[in-house]
């Protein structure tokens, strides 16, 4: 009877399972940065991140058209790039401030998808929180650099939205596998560039395996399995508690403690994506997670 009871909840512990993943994946990365830097930190989660799920999904099992070749290169590309840009605006920002400014690409591409009076509100919302964060809205000051390289992030995040839809007629493992091995060519060269032989050392190499399983394939299973089982608008409105999840997680395993204006940011962040998860018309796109 237990179970029959839980049963129905799954679905949604999966969502949830994989946003606080992600937000402890990227905390614990995050703490490598000392170490090899955002740059290498970034190599190591996207390239063992494409290791794993090529090794899982073999995606030479499927045929590949010339077309499909360059839409998944093009997919994995600004994949890699928002993975890059994110972990190097983690470096000046907090976390949580990092996540509600990257979502402000997805929430730009909804609100382009729906013409319904009702989105002006969502928009003004995710304004209302963009303002709250930059130092024109009378907040705590944040890193000019930093705020630049979320929101290129939230570009990126963007695009790839874009991107995942002309690839949405693929199998998920067959695009995401391929997508993130075009990632790695993005993001790997830079790390390594910048890390050098730091990257070869047994303990960072078991810490980047780590903190991809954690951050990676964890939440892409978790959200696989909800997808499958949970409506989209409902998916949609779960994931959209990401921000807060990331800021919480931050302040309690990085000490990134924000002010009351930035806690209301977020907020009003998530409250113009769940709004428009439930009045846009959504994107079918490959699993994808910030940053």
């Amino acid at each position: 009877m237990q179970t029959s009871r839980i049963a129905p909840m799954l679905p949604a512990l999966a969502v949830l399972g994989s946003v606080t993943a992600l937000a402890i994946g990227t905390s614990y990365a995050k703490q490598l940065f000392p170490l090899i830097g955002a740059q290498g930190t970034s190599a190591l989660r996207v390239g063992f991140s494409a290791l794993l799920l090529l090794l899982f999904w073999r995606p030479w099992r499927w045929k590949t058209s010339r077309v499909d070749a360059v839409t998944i290169l093009r997919y994995g590309l600004t994949l890699g790039l928002m993975n890059l840009l994110f972990y190097m605006a983690l470096r000046t920002i907090p976390f949580g401030i990092a996540v509600a400014i990257e979502f402000t690409g997805p929430l730009t591409v909804a609100m382009l998808s729906s013409r319904r009076p009702i989105d002006f509100l969502w928009v003004g919302c995710a304004a209302v929180g963009l303002l709250l964060l930059l130092p024109i809205g009378g907040g705590p000051a944040l890193d000019p650099v930093g705020v630049l390289y979320a929101m290129g992030a939230a570009a990126c995040w963007g695009l790839y939205i874009v991107f995942g839809k002309r690839a949405g007629h693929l199998h998920a493992g067959h695009s995401v596998s391929l997508g993130l091995l075009a990632a790695s060519l993005v993001v790997v060269p830079v790390g390594v560039v910048h890390a050098g032989a730091a990257l070869l050392e047994p303990k960072i190499l078991l810490a980047g395996l780590v903190v991809a399983l954690v951050s990676s394939a964890i939440p892409m299973s978790l959200e696989m399995m909800a997808l499958k089982r949970l409506p989209k608008e409902t998916f949609g409105i779960l994931i959209s508690m990401e921000p807060a999840v990331a800021a919480l997680w931050a302040m309690l395993l990085l000490h990134e403690h924000l002010h009351g204006l930035q806690w209301l940011a977020i907020g009003c962040t998530v409250l113009a994506s769940v709004g428009s998860t439930m009045t846009a018309r959504r994107l079918k796109v490959p699993v994808a997670q910030a940053g």
